[in-house]
């Protein structure tokens, strides 16, 4: 590896496991969620210049391939605006990390600081679907295959829990308590809050049924939902999960026309706070189930959806 590829891999690990966690006291989804920039940034300079990964340096970088970046990131990845600015903001605070650690990169981190956020002129909507259209898209995982279950029991828990897709994959074993009368899972949210949330008696045999598979040797700290690679677990990235989630959709779309037509994961907590409080649920347990920590978020909320 050349000195400059290095130093600026040096720079990458310095800034991931000291500076976040010890000097910032970012938390742990911050600092997931910048790793897993810096990952696709990455990878990205090294598809589109054609540089090898162990050839990657601070040359690699300016401010055109930042900004191709964030337009690939819309146009080829589908990212909301809301997402890419996140993901510039994440290779901004990267830089400037690196310059104050190396004064050398000072004009590269000025001249990509400059970058504009980008304006979000969409109307938002808060998207939902029919309980129809689950049951189509539950349909289309192939549960005979390893993988097919895995996707089809998160779909199922991220459903019956609402939880944000995050904070299903940051589910370890520890987290699930069956042992009682009434089973729940220990979901930890925004601001590291942790809720009780109950699952229902179907979710707990589809929960057995991923366990039996996946987790034979029951390690408590290990993710509930993994990858395996060369022996190696590691968590699953949201982008998978993003990525199967708009699969099952397009497939479901071919059986049913009550699925949107592009689905995605935040959609799931939608559409169980609405089936809920069509149901009968009150809204203040709706605010406390979806982990809300004002009743003026679930109204909000709430009447965004009752709307469309």
């Amino acid at each position: 590896m050349k000195n400059d590829s290095l130093l600026f891999y040096r720079i990458v690990r310095d800034f991931l496991t000291i500076y976040l966690p010890k000097q910032r006291g970012a938390s742990q989804n911050t600092a997931k969620s910048y790793r897993d920039t810096l990952n696709l940034f990455i990878d990205y300079i090294s598809a589109s210049q054609g540089t090898p990964l162990a050839d990657i340096s601070f040359k690699c970088i300016s401010r055109e391939p930042v900004e191709s970046f964030l337009m690939w990131l819309e146009t080829d990845r589908g990212y909301s605006v809301n997402s890419r600015n996140q993901r510039m903001c994440a290779v901004k605070s990267f830089l400037r990390y690196a310059a104050e650690k190396d004064k050398i990169l000072m004009p590269l981190f000025l001249d990509v600081k400059v970058i504009p956020k980008k304006k979000d002129t969409r109307v938002r909507e808060i998207e939902f679907f029919s309980e129809s259209a689950l049951k189509a898209i539950l349909e289309q995982p192939d549960r005979n295959k390893k993988n097919g279950q895995r996707d089809l029991f998160f779909m199922i828990l991220m459903y019956d829990t609402g939880a944000r897709a995050q904070e299903i994959l940051d589910l370890r074993l520890c987290n699930i308590r069956m042992d009682g009368k009434n089973p729940y899972v220990v979901i930890t949210g925004k601001g590291a809050k942790t809720r009780n949330v109950p699952i229902m008696e179907k979710t707990c045999k589809h929960l057995k049924s991923y366990l039996h598979r996946f987790h034979i040797e029951d390690n408590p700290e290990e993710y509930l939902f993994y990858i395996e690679r060369k022996g190696i677990r590691s968590q699953v990235s949201i982008d998978n999960v993003e990525k199967f989630v708009a699969r099952y959709g397009k497939k479901a779309q071919e059986t049913s026309t009550d699925v949107p037509e592009h689905l995605y994961p935040h959609m799931w907590r939608h559409s169980r706070a609405m089936h809920l409080y069509r149901n009968g649920m009150p809204l203040p347990l709706v605010a406390e189930w979806l982990g809300h920590a004002k009743m003026d978020t679930t109204m909000c909320f709430m009447q965004m959806l009752i709307q469309r």
